[in-house]
């Protein structure tokens, strides 16, 4: 529905997509290139530029959306304190969210400077840093549910 929405709207091919592809447009720059975001004109994506050269499409996929879905999921799942949950919801989506700009943006320019390991680091190094960050939040958030176990059972 959300999707759906945002194809008829000023954003495209939606806000989200577009938020990230412009934030990780503005980390190039700072990076010491020039960067700049067009919309792509026959699909749902964002084209992103290096120095005026085309370099990469971001897409819905790319703006970690489902990634930080399934991390809260995740950590709903075995929830304990609302306050505690929140807070740890909230830093936790928040560095996913950063890691992932930061990823596109060093990987687009990884693309610039050495284009022959493009494969590699879109297929394999760059999502096993994501999903291996969600992974140690994971085991970070069990551990602390396990250590506050122990610490009721002390009381008890």
């Amino acid at each position: 529905m959300y999707l759906n929405k945002s194809q008829g709207g000023s954003y495209y091919p939606d806000y989200f997509t577009h938020i990230v592809a412009k934030q990780s447009s503005t980390l190039i720059e700072w990076m010491g290139y020039t960067s700049k975001i067009e919309n792509h004109e026959s699909e749902a994506s964002q084209r992103l530029f290096v120095n005026n050269e085309f370099m990469v499409r971001v897409v819905e996929g790319c703006n970690a959306a489902s990634i930080i879905i399934l991390f809260i999921s995740f950590i709903i799942a075995f929830a304990e304190k609302i306050k505690k949950t929140f807070l740890f919801l909230l830093d936790g989506g928040l560095l996913i969210y950063l890691v992932n700009l930061i990823r596109i943006a060093i990987l687009t320019v990884i693309y610039y400077e050495y284009p022959q390991y493009q494969e590699m680091l879109h297929s394999v190094v760059f999502p096993a840093i994501i999903y291996g960050m969600v992974f140690l939040l994971w085991m970070l958030w069990v551990r602390m549910l396990s250590k506050n176990e122990l610490e009721d059972d002390k009381r008890n």
